[in-house]
């Protein structure tokens, strides 16, 4: 019995270390949408971690890495450390 839940916490863990590395690459940590007076000026914008991504209602999206740590908020500064300390600790 006690073999079982051991397995089944380590697979537990290892999908949490990968959902950690998941939601660390993503780009979707903060999404704004602005529309203007008809639809065709719609923009959606996508912050994460490490870069920040722009959609237009065209369906064109460009993404932009972080030209430096100053550029990000505080709460994605605090949430990149903290990830970034999740995934190293998860190694060891």
């Amino acid at each position: 019995m006690s073999m079982g839940l051991e397995i089944v916490g380590i697979a537990f863990g290892f999908l949490g270390f990968i959902g950690a590395i998941v939601s660390c690459a993503l780009p979707m940590w903060r999404v704004s949408a602005f529309v203007g007076a008809n639809i065709v000026t719609a923009q959606v914008i996508w912050e994460g971690l490490w870069m920040n991504c722009v959609t237009q209602s065209t369906g064109q999206m460009q993404c932009k890495i972080y030209d430096s740590m100053l550029a990000l908020s505080q709460d994605l500064q605090a949430s990149r450390a903290m990830l970034v300390i999740c995934i190293i600790l998860g190694i060891l």
